[in-house]
C-alpha cells in the first residue's frame, strides 16, 4: 500500500486542487467528505481539512471531531478548516469586518518554523473568506499574519498541527506549493514514491488478481482515458482483453478507421462496429439535446450489448473511470453534491451482467497521461484533446441528419487540422465546430448564397470544470474561416465563440 494524505472535504471549490498539489509531490491522496469518513489505516502520514462555503458558526455547518485526527497525525486545516479547529479548540470565529478575498502578503510571528521553512518573508498568499479567527485558543500559536489577519497561519504547541486562513494550493499563493511540500514531505514524512512507472506495475500486478483468466469487455472510445485503461488491461491480461470500438456515424472525419490502425498498432484486441445508420434513425428528426443524448446513449448500449455477446464467457465491463468522476457522482448533504451523474459511474443497464473495473479510477487526467507515457503510448494518442460522448451529435444544433455531419466534420477537420499545423493544438484544451440551426445571406461568385453557419470553439482549462476561451490569433482565425468557406459546400459563415464556462458551457448542448 502508498503512504497516503487523507484530505477531508467540506465543500471547497478547491479540493480537487489541494488533491493535485499533492500528487504533483508523488504522494498518493485521497478525497473523502467530512460525513463519509473512512478509517485510519498504518498508511495514512497526514491528513488537510479543506476550505469550504459555510461558516463554522452556522448551526448547520459541517462538523467533524477534529480531535479524532490531531495529535495521532499531523493536520493542516485550510481556511474553514483551521477555522473549525481554532473554535473547537476554545477560540473565537467572527464575521471579517469586510469580505477578504484576493491577494495578501504573510509576515511571520517568531521564529521560523517547519510549515513555513524556505518561504519568503512577504509571501503573496491568496485569501477567500468571510469569517475570521478573532481569538486563537491557548497553545494556538500564530506563526503568520497580514496586514488585515492578525491568525494568518498558526501551529498547536506540542503537536503537528497547523492551520492557514488562506489558500496555499491556489497559484496566487506563489509559494503555496513549497507549503504544501514542508507538509506532506517534511511534517508528514512521505517519500514521494507513487510515481507513473509505480503505477503501472502495481495496477498490472493487481489486474492480474483481480481477472485471473476471465474474458473482459471495453467500450474503446478513442479518448486518452479508454486508451490509457485499455493498455494497462492488455499488459495484464492480453487477448483476454476485448476492446469494441463502435462507430456511432458520430465521430470526426475518418476517426473510425484512424483509431482502429492505431490500436491494432499497438497489439490491442479490437474489433470495429460501424452502427452509423442505426443511430441516424433513431436520431431521425429529433431536436431536444437530452433526447438525442438519451437515444445516442441506448443505441450505444444496443449495439454494444450485441456485440459483446458474440464474446464467449465475457465477465468484466472495464471503465475509462477517473478520480474527477468518481468525486463528482458522489452524493452527500452539503459538500460534494452530485453535480452530474457521470456516464462512467451511474451503473450498468441490468440486462448487462457484468461486473465492473475500473484501472483508473484514482487518477486525474493530467495523472492518465503520464501513466500512458510511462506504457509508451505515442504522444498523438495521449495529447489528443477530449471528445463528448454523443459526439457531432451535441454538436449539430436542431435535429441530426447525415448532410449536416458531413458539413460539419469537414469543418472540424480544417479547424483541427489548422490548430496543428500553426502549432496551437496543444496550447488548447479542447477545440471543436458547432453545426448552428440557421442559415445566413451571403455571396459567392457575384451570386447571393443562403446557407449554413457554423461556430468555432477552442478553450483552456486543466479538468473541465472551468474554462476560458482561447485568443487565438485574428490572422489563424481569418485564414480558418476563409479555407472553411472556400472548401465546404454549404457553409457560407464562420463565428467563433468567446464565452467561458461559467456562465457558459464547453459544449453547446
Amino acid at each position: 500500500m502508498h503512504q497516503t494524505i487523507l484530505i477531508i472535504d467540506f465543500g471547497s471549490q478547491f479540493t480537487q486542487l489541494i488533491a493535485r498539489r499533492v500528487r504533483e509531490l508523488n504522494v498518493y491522496c485521497e478525497i473523502h467528505p467530512y460525513n463519509h469518513l473512512p478509517e485510519l489505516s498504518a498508511d495514512v502520514k497526514g491528513v488537510i481539512f479543506s476550505g469550504g462555503p459555510a461558516s463554522v458558526r452556522d448551526a448547520d455547518a459541517p462538523q467533524i471531531n477534529t480531535l479524532d485526527f490531531r495529535k495521532k497525525l499531523p493536520v493542516l486545516g485550510v481556511c474553514y478548516g483551521a477555522q473549525l479547529m481554532a473554535l473547537q479548540g476554545g477560540g473565537k470565529v467572527q464575521p471579517s469586518a469586510t469580505r477578504e478575498y484576493g491577494r495578501a502578503h504573510l509576515t511571520h510571528q517568531g521564529n521560523s518554523d517547519s510549515f513555513l521553512k524556505n518561504i519568503a518573508p512577504a509571501s503573496q498568499v491568496w485569501m477567500s473568506h468571510s469569517d475570521t479567527i478573532t481569538d486563537a485558543p491557548a497553545g494556538f500559536n500564530i506563526i503568520a499574519s497580514t496586514e488585515d489577519v492578525k491568525v494568518a497561519a498558526y501551529h498547536i504547541e506540542g503537536e503537528s498541527t497547523f492551520g492557514v486562513q488562506f489558500h496555499p494550493e491556489v497559484v496566487h499563493s506563489t509559494e503555496g506549493k513549497q507549503m504544501i511540500r514542508n507538509f506532506v514531505m517534511d511534517i508528514c514524512g512521505c517519500n514521494g514514491d507513487w510515481t507513473p512507472g509505480f503505477f503501472v506495475e502495481e495496477t498490472v500486478k493487481s489486474l492480474q488478481q483481480q481477472l485471473g483468466n476471465d474474458q473482459v469487455i471495453l467500450g474503446l472510445s478513442g479518448g486518452v482515458d479508454s486508451g490509457v485503461a485499455a493498455m494497462l488491461l492488455h499488459k495484464a491480461i492480453g487477448k483476454n482483453l476485448h476492446c469494441i470500438f463502435v462507430n456511432n456515424g458520430l465521430l470526426r472525419k475518418n476517426e473510425f478507421t484512424q483509431v482502429l490502425e492505431m490500436y491494432k498498432h499497438l497489439g490491442l484486441n479490437i474489433t470495429g462496429v460501424d452502427a452509423s445508420r442505426e443511430f441516424y434513425d433513431a436520431l431521425k428528426g429529433v431536436s431536444d439535446p437530452e433526447q438525442k443524448r438519451k437515444i445516442i446513449g441506448r443505441v450505444f448500449i444496443e449495439v454494444f450489448d450485441a456485440q459483446s455477446h458474440k464474446i464467449d464467457n465475457a465477465l468484466w465491463l472495464a471503465q475509462g473511470t477517473i478520480y474527477p468522476d468518481v468525486i463528482e457522482s458522489v452524493s452527500v448533504k452539503g459538500p460534494s453534491a452530485t453535480i452530474k451523474s457521470h456516464h462512467n459511474v451511474g451503473g450498468l443497464p441490468d440486462f448487462m451482467k457484468l461486473k465492473v473495473v475500473e484501472p483508473l479510477r484514482s487518477l486525474f487526467k493530467d495523472e492518465v497521461r503520464e501513466v500512458g507515457k510511462a506504457m509508451g503510448m505515442a504522444p498523438e494518442l495521449l495529447n489528443r484533446h477530449p471528445f463528448p460522448g454523443p459526439g457531432l451529435g451535441i454538436r449539430i444544433l436542431g435535429d441530426v441528419t447525415e448532410e449536416k455531419v458531413r458539413i460539419i466534420q469537414e469543418v472540424d477537420a480544417i479547424f483541427i487540422e489548422g490548430l496543428k499545423s500553426a502549432g496551437l493544438y496543444d496550447q488548447v484544451w479542447q477545440a471543436g465546430s458547432i453545426f448552428l440551426p440557421i442559415n445566413s445571406v451571403g455571396v459567392m461568385g457575384d451570386e447571393r448564397t443562403y446557407e449554413h453557419v457554423v461556430a468555432l470553439r477552442a478553450v483552456s482549462s486543466t479538468d473541465g470544470m472551468t474554462a476560458d476561451w482561447c485568443h487565438l490569433p485574428y490572422e489563424f482565425l481569418g485564414k480558418i474561416s476563409n479555407e472553411i468557406i472556400n472548401k465546404v459546400k454549404g457553409v457560407n459563415r464562420v463565428v467563433y465563440d468567446i464565452s467561458s464556462k461559467p456562465p457558459a458551457t464547453i459544449e453547446w448542448e
